[in-house]
């Protein structure tokens, strides 16, 4: 069985589903399950929120996607199983943007590997991310990666 999965889907075509996550990572070996799921929340820096658009340059992100998750496996154990997916395209409120799944032998490998696995999502894969609100307008955000601590 693979030990890593990887994708970006088209919003307009599937929803990601944590339950195929789940199932992926899962093994009779395994006492450590966890997942971070990211939605569109309807609030960004006080503004009111309809949804998010997402794009990126498929070829460069699923690199992206398959390295992050292979520095988990050597990081965490030639056992682990990693699963990332990543949505593309327009969102509305409480959609699923991200879905990141970890297994491992015990719990405090799968806290650790799903932490390092989002983090080096959101800081090193190039995603870009429009914001769209309630007044009507958008913005493009800036990222985790380009955010400062202020």
């Amino acid at each position: 069985m693979a030990q890593v999965h990887t994708a970006i889907v088209d919003a307009g075509q599937r929803a990601l589903h944590i339950a195929a996550a789940f199932d992926f990572v899962a093994d009779p070996g395994f006492g450590g399950y966890n997942a971070f799921v990211g939605r569109i929340r309807d609030l960004n820096h006080g503004r009111g929120v309809l949804g998010v658009s997402y794009d990126m340059f498929d070829a460069l992100a699923l690199q992206r996607f398959d390295e992050i998750a292979r520095e988990a496996v050597a990081t965490f154990g030639p056992g682990v199983r990693v699963w990332i997916e990543h949505a593309k395209g327009r969102l509305d409120v409480g959609g699923v943007a991200v879905v990141i799944a970890v297994g491992t032998p015990h719990r405090d490998e799968a806290f650790r590997a799903c932490r390092q696995v989002i983090e080096a999502v959101k800081h090193t894969v190039p995603i870009w991310k429009q914001e769209h609100y309630e007044d009507g307008s958008s913005e493009w955000s800036e990222g985790c990666s380009l955010c400062r601590a202020d």
